[in-house]
């Protein structure tokens, strides 16, 4: 379980483990899970870890990750468990492995948008060879099942006026711009898993996550949820740089891989998107919803242009379509008002704790 100074995400994991999955499925494996440092796999190893401790599941789970004592910090509550395995290694080297390797869950990528520019080559490489790798292992090893977070990201221009994207909306991007490392990557990683499941039959499952935000997430990660919740934590008033009116689908991180382990146990397709519908506001809303976790401290939104608090229109912008993974039975159950809180509520206690 999470260390004990982590009460949100043990709560999040026990709401994880109450969703009616066939969990048995997982009984007596091994886990490989690469990125577990990292906000969604982390989320991924304590509910493993968690189901051997409420249900006996006898998983043994490995974690890979390439800073080991930044992973040993982060992981503090399960690094010294017996049921788990830390693998300190680049995923773009290959790994080796002895002994059994029933599933995978490749969350290793530079997901931070400030990596895309300063440091494309990485960013691509942790998605292209990364995923050639794991599933060179998988084959060798004879894996039952490899399950890749991939992004929205990869859907790319959408036509004018487009809400949802379903899983068929592929549109266009810049291969040449160097920004599209992360985007190609995540394409190109996909097309490495339909390729070896009609050729070598690794079952794969593809999450394609919206904005994901919760518990784990690094202030300095630089999208906006993220500077939003350090404005909270700080008590500092949120500056907006726009009108605020571009729309996305913001899902709490316990949703995010509860839908995971959907499309995992449950799934028959390929690819899934994971976002909570009910979760699709524009950013201005959501730096309104964050200033209302914390009414006390008296947060304001400041516009940079002031015209842009008078002309708010709120325009049309692009989510998710989960209509597929819901057909599952997955439903959010994490509202944003409610998400948001457990988010800052974890912040605040991890900065105590650092303190």
């Amino acid at each position: 379980m999470p260390s004990p100074d982590r009460p949100v995400v043990t709560g999040d994991v026990a709401e994880i483990l109450a969703r009616d999955l066939p969990w048995e499925r997982l009984s007596g494996s091994t886990v490989l899970v690469t990125g577990a440092s990292g906000m969604l796999p982390s989320y991924v190893v304590h509910t493993l870890l968690a189901l051997n401790d409420r249900r006996g599941a006898g998983i043994t789970v490995h974690g890979l990750v390439r800073d080991g004592d930044k992973a040993r910090r982060l992981l503090a509550g399960v690094v010294d468990r017996p049921d788990f395995h830390l693998v300190v290694q680049d995923v773009t080297e290959p790994l080796a492995w002895s002994g059994a390797l029933d599933y995978v869950v490749h969350g290793a990528s530079a997901a931070r948008p400030v990596l895309h520019g300063t440091a494309p080559v990485a960013t691509i490489k942790a998605n292209l060879l990364g995923t050639a790798n794991l599933l060179d292992l998988c084959v060798d090893r004879g894996s039952r099942g490899f399950a890749f977070m991939s992004s929205a990201e990869i859907y790319g221009a959408q036509p004018p006026g487009t809400t949802l994207i379903d899983e068929q909306s592929y549109g266009g991007l810049d291969i040449l711009n160097p920004r599209a490392c992360y985007a190609e990557g995540k394409r190109a990683a996909e097309s490495l898993c339909a390729a070896y499941q009609a050729q070598f039959g690794v079952e794969c499952r593809i999450a394609r996550f919206g904005h994901v935000y919760g518990p784990g997430m690094a202030l300095d990660d630089g999208r906006v949820q993220a500077d939003f919740a350090a404005n909270v934590v700080a008590g500092t008033d949120i500056v907006l740089n726009s009108d605020g009116s571009a729309v996305r689908t913001y899902t709490y991180v316990a949703d995010a891989v509860a839908g995971l382990m959907y499309a995992l146990l449950r799934g028959d397709r390929t690819v899934y998107n994971i976002a909570d519908p009910g979760g699709l506001v524009s950013i201005r809303r959501l730096a309104e919803l964050f200033t209302e976790v914390r009414p006390e401290k008296g947060l304001r939104l400041v516009f940079t242009d002031a015209a842009d608090a008078r002309s708010y229109s709120p325009a049309k912008g692009q989510g998710l379509d989960s209509r597929r993974l819901a057909e599952l039975g997955w439903r959010p159950v994490v509202d944003l008002p409610t998400g948001l809180d457990r988010m800052v509520t974890d912040l605040e206690s991890t900065s105590r704790a650092v303190v």
